[in-house]
This record gives structure tokens, C-alpha cells and sequence, in this order.
């Protein structure tokens, strides 16, 4: 009896299974030899060009910040102070308490809220409902994409990622409130006097009502990540303009 030969070899591209002996792979039909001399240069080519973003990364977002005053540390340093406190205490409250809500924060949201159910009326009842937490959302990323390019001030872009994180924070217990409709909305009410609230209006229209507490929870867990990427950027930047500074 014969035996049948084995697949000894994997193609390197495909990984599909070759005959013995093979130089040509079966299914995709590269050439092993040219492609196994190919592969140091892709890999030199790959590390080039992750080196060259990170470099990239590094100036636009640390290394362009060249300030040298002392009176600027001292006011970055003390709003850096600030935000860290607050935003530990935001970070260790659980979204429940509805904290955020009731926070100095959600009445400078408020209005950035309303004006985005305004905005977005021209795209439908649906956007016109979502625009809400867009507008209290993109508020904060447009200052932040203004500091970044148009002044290149980066601290107070890390303070922006910080006001971004708030925000995420501020709409959880909004939305972890989309079926029990307890919170107290502006005019006095609770959702269930009304004819509920924007969250209860958008999982019903979606059909995601019943996942309400684990969507609340994505976004205050995104805000927790934002608010821990601006604590990064921002010490950063602060070490570095220490360093900066005259003896």
C-alpha cells in the first residue's frame, strides 16, 4: 500500500498546507525564495514608517511646546492640581450616585446640550435627540482641536481631552436612566411625567433599551480612559516645561 505524502511546509503568506519539495506556494502562488528575501525589507520598511509617526506624534503633541515662563508653569501646574483632584473624585464616584449630573461641570454642559438638539434638527427626530449629547460632546473636541492646530497650545488641548472625558462622565447617569425615567430634567420633571427623556428615547428607537446600564457604564469607562490619557499628556508637558525653566 502506498502511503500519501505529508504537508511538511506552510506557506508563509497564506499559511496553506504545501507538498514536499514545493517552491511555489499551491494557493497564492508566491515564489518562497523571493518572498523570504522580501520579507527583511517589508519588515525594515514597517519599522521606518511606525518610527516616523511616533516621531511625529512626539512633536505635535509634546515636543512643539517650547514655553520657558515660569508665571505659565505656575498657572499650568495649579490647574493641573485642580483637575487631578476633581477628576479623582469623578473617577472613584460610581456613576450611579449621578455625581456628574449634579456637579458645578453639567451646568456648562447644559447649554452646549440644548444648543445641540438645535443643530442637528435638519438630520431628523432621531439626530435631532442623539444631538444633545453630541453637542456637549463635540463642544469640548472642538476646543480642544483648536488648541492643538490652530493656537499649538498643547496644555490647554490636555485640558480639553479633560473637559472631552467630563462629558462622557456627565451623560452616563443619563443614559444608565433610560428606563427608569427617576432623574429630574430642566423643566422640574422626571422623565416619566413626560414622555421620558433623550435616552429613553434613543435605545427605544434603536431597541437597545434593556442594555442601558452596560452602555452607561461604556461611556464613563471612556471617560475614565480620556480623563487618564489628559493626566498623562498634561504632567508630561508640565515635567518637560519644568525642565525648560531658567535656574
Amino acid at each position: 500500500m502506498e502511503s500519501t505524502p505529508t504537508s511538511t511546509l506552510s506557506c508563509p503568506k497564506c499559511q496553506a498546507d504545501q507538498p514536499d519539495g514545493a517552491t511555489e506556494c499551491v494557493k497564492c502562488g508566491i515564489v518562497f525564495a523571493k518572498y523570504q528575501s522580501l520579507a527583511p525589507l517589508q519588515r525594515q520598511d514597517v519599522q521606518r514608517n511606525r518610527s516616523r509617526w511616533v516621531a511625529l506624534a512626539k512633536e505635535w503633541l509634546v515636543e512643539s511646546d517650547t514655553s520657558t515662563d515660569s508665571l505659565t508653569f505656575a498657572g499650568r501646574a495649579a490647574v493641573f492640581l485642580l483637575l487631578l483632584w476633581w477628576g479623582r473624585t469623578l473617577i472613584f464616584t460610581p456613576l450611579e450616585t449621578n455625581y456628574t449630573g449634579e456637579s458645578f461641570l453639567h451646568l456648562i454642559n447644559l447649554p452646549f446640550h440644548e444648543a445641540g438638539h438645535l443643530l442637528f434638527i435638519p438630520l431628523g427626530r432621531f439626530m435631532m435627540i442623539l444631538g444633545g449629547s453630541l453637542g456637549q460632546i463635540l463642544m469640548p473636541l472642538v476646543c480642544l482641536a483648536a488648541f492643538l492646530i490652530k493656537t499649538r497650545d498643547l496644555f490647554g488641548a490636555s485640558v480639553a481631552l479633560w473637559w472631552t472625558a467630563e462629558s462622557f462622565m456627565d451623560i452616563a447617569p443619563y443614559i444608565n436612566d433610560a428606563r427608569e425615567l427617576d432623574l429630574m430634567l430642566l423643566g422640574g420633571v422626571t422623565g416619566k411625567e413626560t414622555d421620558g427623556h433623550d435616552w429613553n428615547n434613543i435605545l427605544t428607537m434603536l431597541g437597545w433599551l434593556e442594555y442601558d446600564h452596560r452602555l452607561a457604564h461604556l461611556a464613563y469607562n471612556l471617560g475614565i480612559l480620556l480623563m487618564l490619557a489628559s493626566f498623562a499628556w498634561g504632567g508630561l508637558l508640565l515635567l518637560k516645561h519644568y525642565r525648560r525653566l531658567s535656574p
